[in-house]
């Protein structure tokens, strides 16, 4: 028997409810090589699985990321962000991750940098797989650039903020990062059920320059979209 039909018989014989022992003696392998076979057939099953549909590990983003958005219909995540407040450095970018299981012993990360006051999804960490015991690891690299640790948030949390701002730019006339397409299926779809965010700072657009960025062209998008009043923006000198 060819090994993919063998399993196939192995995935029928698990479905039927049979254990590792029966499924070997009805293939006659040793219990070890059914054990593997099951090992394997649960792997395949997971490389199949819509992202969406693995069990979420958790959730994150960096403290300090709501400042000047509104977010009165959302006050239990206005209040676990007390940062903030303090209008810190951090405010106005959103940079989340998302883990998912992919199977027992390993998870998928993945990374969204989130412009919320303009320019929505400006970068991603497209879809990683790490063990689950290097996760904790792996956080710690990934929000080692802020003061404060970073926040736990739900998955809901998180897709607002994500596909909120994608949004909000398009609204502006920009598209998110390329990465974004393979990185998004993390998230799941939108329901349309999740608080709303008022993205931009206090209502309007606020564009800051970033070192890779084509200023003029956004300045210029803006001034389109919004008239020559209705966004701020600070750039540096000579950029536009």
């Amino acid at each position: 028997m060819e090994s993919n039909d063998v399993l196939a018989r192995v995935l029928e014989l698990r479905a039927a409810g049979s254990g590792p022992k029966q499924i070997a003696r009805a293939l006659g392998l040793r219990p070890a090589q059914a054990s593997a076979l099951l090992r394997q057939a649960a792997e395949c099953r997971a490389e199949g699985t819509d992202p969406a549909d693995r069990p979420v590990v958790g959730c994150w983003v960096n403290a300090g990321w709501s400042a000047g958005l509104g977010l009165a219909a959302a006050p239990a995540w206005a209040q676990a962000d007390p940062h903030a407040t303090a209008d810190p450095a951090t405010g106005g970018f959103a940079q989340v991750l998302v883990a998912r299981q992919e199977r027992a012993s390993r998870v998928t990360v993945c990374g969204f940098l989130v412009d919320v006051y303009c320019l929505g999804v400006k970068n991603t960490v497209e879809p990683e797989v790490v063990g689950a015991g290097s996760l904790l690891a792996y956080l710690r690299r990934y929000y080692s650039a802020f003061d404060q640790p970073p926040l736990s948030i739900e998955l809901d949390q998180a897709r607002t903020i994500v596909h909120g701002a994608v949004a909000y730019a398009r609204s502006l006339g920009f598209t998110p990062a390329p990465g974004f397409a393979d990185t998004a299926p993390y998230l799941g779809s939108v329901r349309g059920d999740e608080p709303a965010i008022v993205f931009g700072r206090e209502g309007k657009p606020f564009y800051v320059s970033g070192p890779y960025d084509d200023a003029r062209h956004i300045v210029h998008t803006l001034e389109q979209s919004c008239g020559t009043d209705g966004f701020h923006y600070t750039v540096a000198m000579g950029q536009v």
